[in-house]
């Protein structure tokens, strides 16, 4: 039976032909047909089967070429640390908001992907300077003689001081919980002429400015803008209120735009500023936002600025409310604010005297004034990112491939030249967050862990989000996963661990479950990739092998990059400092191991070994130089001599007709580096030497003599007895970092 075009079935009758035109995929029925099954002749079979083997060879190749290129883009298989919505304001909302921007003078952000941003500008008027002198990113080439947290909790509020050429700037804020969406806060800008014979006037702005979906409006009484109502997903409705600036006298002005790049904020300022007549006898010029108000664009607006131009002194509030904050009791303005930023201080007062107890101890009021302003620009220069948190490189990508998307809550090393998070530097920094808030602490370690990947590398240095990557994208952007860092990150667990296994919380013990794993995979890529050729012996990947125009090579991997290394470096080369990193971490993962009822005996073995002072002094100790050293092939007599530049430097841009080249007289040998400095206290500092061992005794008289490492002003990195000690490293003395790539 079959159907006709009507779709009636009717019977095919004997007389009709059945035959039809093959398919591609079918074989026609004459048994003769060379390709018909069971026919195939012996070479045709053979030369299918090799084509077959050779396209699944072929496939399974470019998969595996695949695979080896995602490694170094493939998450640890571990379940997280920091779960994804813990940063968020129903889980953590006396955390939600903060100074996360500390690249700006001042600024706020809350912990957020998309959160809004808010900041302060300022520029000092009837300057006859150019280019305008706008005070906005921390700058170097804008000549503040300083700008310092003398108070910050990490949490509640903060005291910042700032010192322009010829006024002061004091920033303060508080925060208040309520609502859901982690609360309101209010900031006070007051300004303050150094001295009282001239008359000051500067243009003080505060702005909004929108980095993901959703709105901001101004609000205006009569022709001035008092407020800015918004929405945004996390922080659903709020407005910022403006109450009236005190001075003596002052004018209001705003701009409303679309900013398209919102690392860009200053440029868009700038550009908007228009020079107007200050309305007094003297007819001075001066610049102002003048009211301007965005045309119609599609875009939308997202980002406002409030200015207000006055005579110094001048204080001026700006009130964030949050619209889920319901019983509000008062406005967190005026004496309310004062009373609460008076409590703050009280209880910081208390909380840093009850920890460090320095009065007991001795210290001076002028040092312990100093000590707090240490702790308090730790803490306020922590800061929120979310992004791809840098380019990285292996040995099977050709080009930087991005990491993977994430979030980053970190401190930075500093507000003006290092704007991202470094891993190695982190060790150090949570020593003290750690001592002052022990969550925080656990925080930030738990965020640099969770972007660790399958191989159980971190990149050293994280340039997340629009703002921190335009600024920091000339400082070591690009990464090579041979590239290490210091494990600094084990300092601070030493002391942390014993207290998380002791506690009786559970999210604490939860905390401990998820970061063995990852400590684990960190521990053993460093055990794996910078082990040295003989046993027990480590050495940093990542130095510059081909680098012939500084007097020594870099090594950016230690962080101590123009530290005297090995004069011509190879794989048996014995690095002290990563041998006596690596006794720490084994020791800390022995304890961590041990608490979990996990495999610990290999890392008591290994603590063990590396802990031997008799296996150390056979591998470090100098009887020459009486110190520990570092081991390689060297020459103490290298030195920058003027050569012509060999073609291989030459790279087709203008150079001078002669480089200074590095130069090696004699010819180097196999012994210890015996420069004095900070690598050979490694084994004290991280209490790798025993406390009976005679070496300990000429270790502590060394690092005192003034002679050496001894100063007034703490211990010098170098002794003055070292030849490359007050030598310039290059040339030029520059050493930029343009990019990670390492090599092994």
């Amino acid at each position: 039976m079959e159907c006709d075009e009507d779709g009636v079935r009717r019977r095919i009758q004997p007389h009709q032909s059945t035959k039809r035109k093959l398919l591609p995929h079918e074989e026609p029925d004459d048994p003769n047909w060379p390709y018909a099954h069971g026919n195939l002749d012996p070479l045709g079979k053979f030369v299918g089967l090799c084509i077959m083997t050779v396209s699944l060879s072929l496939v399974a190749y470019f998969r595996y070429q695949q695979y080896l290129r995602d490694i170094v883009i493939t998450p640890l298989d571990a379940p997280a640390i920091i779960a994804a919505n813990a940063t968020s304001p129903s889980i953590s909302p006396d955390r939600f908001w903060g100074t996360y921007r500390p690249q700006t003078y001042f600024g706020l952000k809350t912990r957020s992907p998309n959160s809004p941003l808010f900041g302060s500008m300022w520029l000092e008027q009837f300057t006859n300077r150019t280019p305008l002198p706008l005070r906005h990113w921390c700058d170097q080439a804008d000549g503040l003689h300083g700008y310092s947290w003398l108070l910050h909790d990490g949490k509640s509020f903060g005291i910042q001081e700032l010192e322009d050429k010829a006024f002061m700037v004091k920033t303060e804020f508080v925060k208040r919980a309520g609502g859901h969406h982690g609360g309101d806060w209010t900031t006070r800008i007051t300004m303050m002429p150094k001295s009282a014979d001239k008359e000051i006037v500067v243009s003080s702005m505060f702005y909004v400015a929108l980095e993901g979906h959703g709105s901001v409006q101004p609000i205006f009484t009569e022709d001035v803008m008092t407020g800015i109502s918004g929405h945004t997903q996390d922080l659903g409705a709020f407005q910022l209120r403006f109450p009236a600036t005190r001075s003596k006298s002052q004018k209001a002005s705003h701009f409303i735009t679309h900013a398209s790049n919102l690392s860009q904020l200053t440029d868009v300022v700038k550009a908007a500023m228009k020079e107007k007549m200050w309305s007094k006898g003297d007819n001075l010029s001066f610049w102002t936002l003048g009211s301007q108000q965005m045309l119609q664009d599609a875009r939308g607006i997202n980002f406002i600025v409030k200015e207000v131009t006055a005579v110094l002194p001048m204080e001026m509030e700006v009130v964030f409310e949050s619209g889920s904050f319901s019983n509000r009791p008062d406005r967190l303005a005026g004496d309310v604010f004062k009373f609460a930023l008076g409590k703050h201080v009280d209880d910081f007062n208390q909380q840093f005297s009850d920890i460090f107890r320095l009065e007991q101890k001795g210290f001076r009021e002028t040092e312990v004034h100093m000590a707090k302003a240490a702790l308090s620009n730790m803490l306020g220069s922590v800061s929120y990112f979310y992004g791809s948190p840098s380019l990285v490189l292996s040995q099977y990508n050709k080009v930087p491939v991005k990491y993977w998307k994430a979030p980053l809550f970190s401190s930075v090393s500093s507000r003006s030249v290092s704007l991202c998070g470094s891993l190695w530097e982190e060790g150090f920094h949570n020593l003290l967050i750690s001592r002052w808030d022990e969550g925080l602490s656990m925080e930030i370690m738990g965020h640099w862990l969770d972007l660790i990947n399958t191989e159980g590398w971190i990149p050293i240095k994280q340039a997340l989000a629009d703002e921190a990557y335009t600024e920091a994208k000339t400082h070591c952007v690009i990464q090579h996963n041979s590239m290490a860092a210091p494990p600094t990150i084990f300092l601070p667990l030493q002391k942390l661990v014993p207290k998380l296994v002791n506690s009786k919380d559970p999210s604490v013990q939860q905390y401990l479950v998820a970061l063995y794993p990852r400590l684990k995979a960190l521990y053993a890529w460093y055990n794996s990739s910078h082990a040295g050729s003989k046993m027990s012996t480590y050495r940093w990947r990542g130095l510059d092998h081909t680098t012939v125009t500084g007097i020594v090579h870099l090594m950016f991997a230690s962080g101590l990059h123009d530290y005297p290394q090995a004069s011509q470096p190879t794989e048996k080369e014995r690095h002290l400092d990563l041998r006596c990193w690596m006794a720490l971490a084994s020791g800390v993962m022995a304890e961590m191991a041990k608490s979990l009822n996990k495999e610990w005996q290999q890392y008591t073995t290994t603590h063990q070994f590396l802990t031997d002072n008799a296996l150390l002094d056979s591998l470090h100790w100098s009887e020459e130089g009486q110190q520990y050293s570092d081991y390689g092939l060297h020459t103490e007599t290298g030195e920058l001599e003027k050569t012509e530049v060999p073609s291989h430097l030459q790279s087709g841009q203008p150079v001078s007709d002669l480089l200074r080249l590095r130069v090696s007289s004699p010819e180097p040998k196999y012994q210890f580096l015996n420069a004095f400095g900070y690598v050979s206290l490694f084994p004290l500092l991280l209490k790798i030497i025993d406390a009976q061992s005679p070496k300990l005794y000429k270790m502590l008289t060394d690092l005192k003599d003034p002679a050496l490492l001894w100063s007034p002003y703490g211990l010098r990195s170098l002794a003055h007895t070292s030849h490359l000690h007050s030598q310039t490293t290059t040339e030029h003395d520059s050493a930029s970092c343009v990019g990670m790539f390492g090599s092994a």
